[in-house]
């Protein structure tokens, strides 16, 4: 008879099954390496994900190409930076929690402090001719960088007829019916548990974990992550504060797909409910998380920031970004921890990798989405809505057709898809070519 699977220890949420676990040398090998890719991670989640590979499966064994590919469909079910969420993972199989709260700071940390800098710098400065010119640049350059980011998904996540209706059902969802965005990949996920499971391969049995220690661990991180949150409500109801805390932990739960994804989302609720930021503002805020290391999704640090210090100015931005930071990347220390012993599990189940395949396949029509309406906002100085039947159509008013954007664009796409050029060398020529055609034609 097969043996039965082996159940995992009650501290197993809460310890790595690697034997370096408690070594100090292993937590000063995460804090180099870490401290290394969270340096070096420009680019968005593909580049920072082709980072870790190189890093953890190519150059040091500290993951398999098998584990890494689990641990990465695992990372992509779940809301929140996939990359992020994968940096904190190897930590966690390499050193435990320590190893996983090291590993995933330091993918964040040096991205969120250039965030800060930058952010406080756009607040004093922003309206400045020099600096809208120098974001010109950038903006154009972020058209292409999204239209990128759209073919590479949808050429993984769009694999059959049933992808790409998916995929087109949420584009219209979202651009025309301005349906949410939770409710876009929730019935993603459901259609596709249903329609697209598949029988998994047999890997042999799948060690069971038990209920109780993840029951623990839910407890401890999910109170790490709402007390403050809690807090913040008792000392001030209401509050921007709070608002804003409420609004980013919100946000964290229905963030699958990535900054990308989520963007069309966060820009209805910023600036169409809340009014805290502008489209333009918001517009700035994409350019500006791709010129940083780190998750893009830190753009909601800089949003977090330029609500705090238009409201109360410098120091309530501070506090502002200070609980965005907290609410967004709190609960991915959660669903690591908490899920890491059951990726081998996860990737046995036929309906969690089904309802997987369906929200990427949604997203695709979100970023497609996303690549419309920021293109539009940079290269049209007005838009309109056409009414069509139910649906409501954002179509450019053509006479408004910014040229000097449109050539900008036409010499990012040259030099990312042309010249292929990396991203670190495209952002600081484009946005001194948004200058110096800014100055040539006398607008600054």
């Amino acid at each position: 008879m097969p043996k039965p699977p082996a159940t995992i220890p009650d501290a197993a949420p809460d310890a790595a099954p690697d034997a370096a676990r408690d070594s100090g040398t292993a937590r000063g090998e995460i804090l180099r390496v870490f401290g290394r890719i969270g340096l070096l991670s420009f680019g968005g989640p593909a580049a920072q994900i082709a980072l870790m590979h190189k890093e953890l499966v190519e150059d040091r064994p500290w993951l398999s190409e098998a584990d890494f590919l689990r641990a990465l469909s695992f990372c992509m079910l779940l809301p929140g930076p996939e990359a992020m969420q994968l940096a904190t993972y190897a930590g966690w199989k390499r050193a435990g929690v320590t190893g996983g709260l090291i590993a995933g700071l330091l993918f964040v940390i040096p991205g969120a402090l250039v965030i800060f800098a930058l952010a406080a710098l756009y607040a004093a400065y922003g309206g400045v001719p020099l600096v809208q010119a120098l974001f010109l640049g950038i903006k154009a350059a972020v058209i292409v960088i999204v239209v990128q980011a759209l073919v590479k998904v949808a050429r993984r996540a769009l694999t059959g007829g049933l992808a790409y209706g998916i995929a087109g059902a949420a584009f219209v969802g979202i651009y025309a019916m301005q349906l949410p965005f939770p409710v876009i990949v929730l019935g993603a996920g459901v259609l596709g548990a249903v329609l697209m499971a598949r029988a998994a391969p047999d890997g042999g049995a799948v060690a069971r974990v038990p209920v109780a220690a993840t029951v623990r661990t839910v407890a401890i991180w999910g109170a790490i992550w709402l007390l403050p949150l809690g807090a913040l409500w008792l000392v001030d109801p209401g509050g921007l504060l709070a608002q804003v805390g409420l609004f980013f932990a919100k946000l964290a739960v229905v963030t699958f797909g990535g900054a990308y994804a989520v963007l069309a989302y966060m820009v209805q609720e910023v600036v169409g409910d809340y009014g805290w930021l502008s489209t333009a503002q918001m517009m700035d805020a994409l350019g500006l998380a791709e010129t940083t290391p780190g998750p893009l999704i830190l753009v909601t640090q800089f949003v977090g920031f330029m609500a705090g210090a238009q409201a109360g100015g410098w120091a309530l931005g501070l506090a502002a970004a200070l609980v965005t930071l907290w609410v967004t990347f709190a609960p991915c220390f959660l669903w690591i921890f908490a899920g890491a012993p059951y990726v081998d599990w996860i990737a046995s189940r036929p309906r969690l990798t089904g309802a997987l395949q369906a929200i990427t396949a949604a997203v695709v029509g979100v970023i497609l989405n996303l690549s419309i309406w920021f293109s539009a906002h940079v290269l049209f100085g007005a838009l309109d809505t056409l009414p069509v039947g139910p649906l409501a159509v954002l179509v450019p008013v053509w006479t408004s057709l910014d040229e000097l954007a449109l050539g900008l664009t036409a010499v990012a796409g040259a030099l990312i898809w042309g010249l292929r050029w990396d991203l670190m060398r495209v952002l600081p020529v484009m946005a001194l070519a948004g200058l110096g055609a800014t100055w040539a034609i006398g607008g600054i």
